[in-house]
């Protein structure tokens, strides 16, 4: 599942819909929104990422986040690392290699260490 779809499904819960109700509603097959929420689909486009934003009603912050998750959704990624640091290429290969096995723990950790030298860069 990616984070756009445990969002997705999460909002509807919240709101007892049901995965094809939502779907006729935003006019997509049932399917490709179970694929979008499982991570069987790539990132959704804009103009849907609006629909659903505008279908739930979201605004402000949640709205933003909402996009955000969308945009970082996409379940197979690539990295080019030609021209970087060498480390940068063994780092993007051992997190290929190891990313199944992650708990959340090892992930909320990884992602934290990204998140403080990304501040760190841009301050």
């Amino acid at each position: 599942m990616t984070p756009f779809g445990e969002r997705m499904r999460k909002l509807r819960a919240e709101r007892g819909l049901t995965l094809k109700q939502m779907a006729d509603d935003i006019g997509v097959s049932s399917a490709y929104l179970s694929a979008l929420e499982h991570g069987r689909r790539g990132r959704p486009g804009w103009h849907l990422v609006q629909r659903i934003i505008t279908y739930f009603n979201i605004i402000w912050d949640e709205a933003e986040d909402v996009a955000r998750l969308a945009r970082v959704s996409h379940p197979r990624v690539v990295i080019d690392t030609s021209g970087l640091d060498p480390r940068a290429t063994e780092f993007a290969n051992r997190l290929s290699d190891e990313i199944a096995r992650l708990d959340r723990k090892a992930l909320d950790e990884l992602s934290g260490v990204l998140a403080k030298a990304s501040a760190r860069l841009k301050g």
